[in-house]
């Protein structure tokens, strides 16, 4: 394997999550617009890799994130330590009673059923995890002191403000000096880049964060808007899932970040809101390793089913020490994801391990 990761035993922590948590608001079967009630959820793409490690797969996880200290706050805080994630990075800033200066992020996000995609609605604007900036953490105390055996973040946290990059680009360059291991979700959000520059500020900020980046992580579109890096031969939906064509555009991304130990991609055709196409491709020390298909996959809540997928891609590298193992974990738990409500994983371990061998979905009694 071409990743030299820490020690277990020299390190406090096996991932350190860096990355927004927000409440999510889920009207059911229902629709936003219409609903009288929410159930709720905590959720963030960097932070739900880090919760699927530690509930799925056991590792000792942290997140470094910022709340509004407010009932919401402690709220997210309460999820969070149910999730056995650690908290104590978590920066709380100071709550002025209405929000002007700081809030928490809320996301109202609604399932979608047949040919009705799901919706999401973000309300994060001012937030204190957008207001995170450099020097906020003590990252050469975190990684050499503490120590971590992995750092992963992504493009959401990346773009969500004029700083977050900077903190990003920083955590990075500490890990680096320290060993840990980076991984990074490019995780293209259109709306989060609308209002700062569009798909070239997002490009602009992702391709000087991925000269840090060790394991590379996203889906045909993210590899598109956030590098520049085109996959041939598929359509909107993705209704042609040929993994030559990913592939290629891995290969693509090798040609130009020679650096990258690993790269993997999500292979998803949408058939309706509630039946998906469902792969994985990646490569690792040299070789390509597909996942097994699972042409229509049929979804409850696809939220969260690339974040679940790096999670176990992230376990079968970190762990298992195996490139085919880790893109057959990473595809298993995404789709054992997607067929529970929330943004993070509900899978066990061992659910993981039958998927990943093709095992039967008859009842267990």
């Amino acid at each position: 394997m071409p990743l030299s990761i820490r020690p277990a035993s020299e390190c406090r922590w096996d991932i350190l999550s860096l990355g927004e948590v927000m409440l999510r608001l889920d009207p059911g079967e229902g629709r936003i617009h219409t609903a009288r009630s929410f159930r709720v959820w905590e959720g963030g793409g960097e932070y739900n890799v880090a919760r699927g490690l530690r509930r799925c797969f056991g590792l000792r996880a942290a997140v470094a994130t910022a709340f509004a200290d407010n009932p919401v706050g402690r709220l997210l805080e309460d999820f969070i330590l149910q999730g056995g994630v650690d908290a104590s990075l978590i920066r709380w800033m100071p709550f002025d009673g209405v929000g002007r200066k700081n809030r928490n992020g809320l996301n109202f996000t609604e399932k979608g059923f047949g040919i009705r995609g799901a919706l999401g609605c973000s309300d994060r604007g001012h937030t204190a995890a957008c207001q995170l900036e450099k020097g906020d953490f003590d990252w050469d105390r975190i990684f050499g002191e503490w120590g971590v055996r992995w750092l992963h973040t992504g493009g959401i946290f990346a773009g969500l403000s004029e700083t977050t990059a900077g903190l990003v680009e920083e955590a990075m360059e500490s890990a680096r000096r320290h060993g840990t291991i980076i991984s990074y979700d490019l995780n293209y959000r259109a709306s989060l880049w609308k209002d700062v520059g569009g798909p070239d500020k997002a490009q602009e900020v992702n391709k000087r964060l991925a000269g840090l980046v060790d394991v590379m992580i996203g889906n045909e579109e993210d590899f598109t808007a956030c590098l520049g890096l085109a996959v041939e031969g598929v359509d909107e939906n993705l209704t042609a899932l040929d993994p030559a064509n990913f592939k290629k555009m891995i290969g693509k991304a090798l040609k130009d970040y020679p650096h990258f130990k690993a790269v993997a991609t999500t292979l998803r055709a949408v058939r309706t809101a509630t039946v998906n196409d469902w792969g994985a491709v990646a490569w690792v020390d040299g070789a390509f390793h597909e996942s097994v298909r699972r042409p229509g996959l049929e979804i409850y809540d696809r939220v969260g089913g690339g974040d679940s997928f790096a999670s176990g891609f992230i376990y079968g590298l970190m762990e298992l020490r195996d490139g085919q193992k880790a893109v057959e974990y990473g595809a298993a738990h995404g789709a054992l994801a997607m067929t529970t409500p929330g943004d993070t994983s509900m899978a066990t371990l061992k659910e993981v391990e039958k998927a990943a061998a093709g095992g039967s979905v008859r009842v267990v009694r």
